[in-house]
Order: structure tokens, then sequence, then C-alpha cells
């Protein structure tokens, strides 16, 4: 078991007094909460759309109370936005919607931004991230000059960040600018010891706390599924639900945007809101702990850079993730597809051995060959 996991992390909960959003005939009251300084209210689970391609399910969400929908400019090549945009059109003006951009400049982001409000038919959304964020020279000046620009517009309410890597350098260094409204990153139960105090301090800055990849690349067991390898390594029955409730149990994290797919996800998903979490949590999730250890990268960053053959170790294991942790094939292989072709021929295989020790006991040189076997 890795030396990060603590027992007494997912024991220990902090108490959380929402606030319930009540309408007459509609569903049970959904936990509300507040997105730091930016006095958004979210509900304390959100809707994550990158996978979603059937938009009766979030007309579905909408109906059941949750009010945060998350898509960005590069899911499915801007069709999700456009879907996205169609699903939340008749309630726009009650829900909080966010988008992103992975523009490397203040033109391309601008640009970005127009074509956003195109496909979502909107003139505005709530929250603008610059998306996946590893290096805190990314987050560059005219980035968040691009966001002032687009906030004195009118075209976003809220600047963000969003990040899958490199946590201890990019939320410091986000928190710095002081032009940041909202962190979305991710955090999870087998990422606890390390992410903590970092997550801490996006609260204690006033900022929202938007949590991603709750699940730690857990399946979901009532999902067919052709990688039986991948389903017998990565799933236990219970532990999506129990993740979800772990994160939703900690007071500085405002809201998660869980990937949701279909209606049985959807379900699940809406039972995390309205169950505590308990004993038996804990120990379904020390029981998956061990279980995904040697299989599951916890983003840590320490791998940047080390590979001779100059892999994104993190980002490859991440687009593993989707394939053997959400079911996700397509959307694995087209991400694997953006790294430059060079690196899309490494075969790790080929090296006597693998230079890259992960502290978390992550088999590395494994992983990747399974990534490179599957997506190349």
């Amino acid at each position: 078991m890795s030396s990060n996991f603590s027992r007494r992390g997912f024991l220990a909960a902090g108490a959380i007094s929402p606030v319930l959003l009540a309408a007459p005939g509609a569903p049970p009251p959904a936990p509300i909460r507040t997105l730091g300084k930016t006095g958004l209210k979210v509900t304390s689970v959100g809707f994550g759309c990158m996978v979603t391609s059937d938009p009766s399910v979030i007309e579905r969400a909408i109906d059941q109370g949750i009010t945060y929908f998350d898509t960005a400019r590069v899911y499915s090549g801007g069709n999700n936005e456009r879907m996205v945009g169609g699903a939340v059109k008749a309630h726009r003006q009650k829900l909080v919607l966010s988008s992103k951009t992975i523009a490397k400049d203040k033109e391309g982001a601008l640009r970005d931004i127009d074509i956003t409000l195109k496909e979502l038919g909107t003139d505005h959304i709530d929250i603008w991230y610059l998306h996946a964020k590893d290096r805190a020279e990314q987050i560059t000046p005219e980035l968040l000059e691009a966001q002032q620009i687009a906030k004195k517009q009118g075209k976003i309410r809220f600047a963000g960040v969003s990040l899958h890597n490199g946590h201890a350098e990019v939320i410091p260094a986000a928190i710095k600018t002081g032009a940041i409204d909202v962190i979305l990153t991710t955090y999870n139960f087998a990422m606890a010891a390390t992410m903590e105090p970092l997550v801490k301090s996006i609260a204690d800055a006033g900022i929202g706390v938007v949590a991603m990849k709750v699940m730690a690349g857990t399946m979901r067991l009532d999902r067919s599924y052709d990688f039986d390898r991948a389903k017998a390594a990565m799933a236990k029955p219970g532990a999506a639900l129990s993740a979800l409730k772990w994160a939703l149990r900690m007071p500085y994290v405002h809201t998660t945007i869980p990937s949701i797919k279909d209606n049985e996800q959807l379900d699940e998903n809406l039972k995390a809101m309205k169950e505590p979490y308990r004993e038996a949590d804990s120990k379904l999730l020390a029981a998956q702990m061990e279980r995904i250890a040697p299989l599951y990268c916890r983003m840590c960053g320490t791998c940047a850079g080390t590979c001779p053959q100059g892999l994104p170790v993190s980002d490859m294991l991440r687009y593993l993730t989707y394939a053997d942790g959400y079911g996700e094939f397509a959307l694995a292989r087209d991400n694997f597809r953006t790294m430059p072709a060079e690196l899309q021929g490494v075969r790790c295989e080929s090296c006597d051995k693998c230079t890259i020790e992960c502290p978390n006991g992550v088999r590395v040189r494994e992983r990747l060959i399974r990534t490179q076997e599957l997506l190349a």
C-alpha cells in the first residue's frame, strides 16, 4: 500500500452544514455550497460533461436540481459545447456554466471564448478556465490579460485555472496571481496526503475549489466494457460512490464535477449527495486503494521531465485511465494522438530498464507499455 495512504484521512470528516435548494413539487433539495469569494451557489455534485453525448441526461440532471455544468472547447472537437448549450438553454439563467481554453496566447484564448459562447448559445459563461496547466510559467501574463479582457466585455464572470499535474507548483502560482477566482484540480482519496494542504490553501485564499477525477480512476461495474483485465484491476463494487462521498465530506471542496455518461451514473451521483460518508465507505476505499495502488497515477508530478525518451508520463497514464477507468477508449486514443508523432512512436519495452521510480509504487513501465499497446 502507498505510504501516502492514510486510513485516518478517510475517517476524519469535516462537518458541512449545506444550504438547501427547494422548489414545490421538485425532487428532494440538493446541498448547495458557495464557490469561494465568487459568491456562486453550486450543488456539491456538479456535472462533468466531457464524456456525455446524450443531452437528455443533462436535462434530467437539471430537473433533479444540479446547478453546475462543465465543458471545454476541446471536448469532442467542440461538439460537446454545442450539445451542452442545447441541453441547458431553457434553464441557462439558473445554472452555473463553465468552459475551458487550451490556447497558449491571448489572441488564441480570445478567439476561443467567442467560439465557446457561440457554441453554447449564451452571451456569457460563469467560469472560464485556462486549461491543463502543469507548470507555473504556463499561467502567463497574456493569458491572464485575456481573462480580464473577457471579464470587462461581459463574456465571463470569473477567471479560473485547471490542472491535472504539477499541483505543488501550479496551485501556489495561481493563488499568487491574485487574478484567479476558481481553481479546478484533480483531487481524490488516493491523493489525500499530498493534496489536502494544497486544496485547503485554495479555499483559505478565498478561491473557489472544484474537484475533478474524484473517483481515482474507479470503474463503475455497471458499465459494459471490453477490457476485462482492466475491469478486474480497477473496479470494486461501490467504490465509485464511496470515492465521491469521500470528496463531498471535505469542507474546503466547494463542488465536484464527476464525468456523467448516462442516467445510471447520474443516479449514483445524486445518491452521493443524500448519503453521509460512513465507516463502511472508509473500509471500501481502503480495499480499493490496495487494489489500485500499483495502477493509478496520483499525478504528483515527480516523474516530470525524467523520461530519457521525453515521454509525458503522467499525461499518458491519465489517458490510460480514460480507457481502463472510464471505459472511454475513443477519448483515451484521441488524447494520446495529441502527442507529437515521435512520442507516439516510442515503445517502452525497447528500454532495458525504466529510469522512473514512482514514489507511490505505480508500475510505471508496465502501465506505459499497456498505454502504447492500447492506444498507439
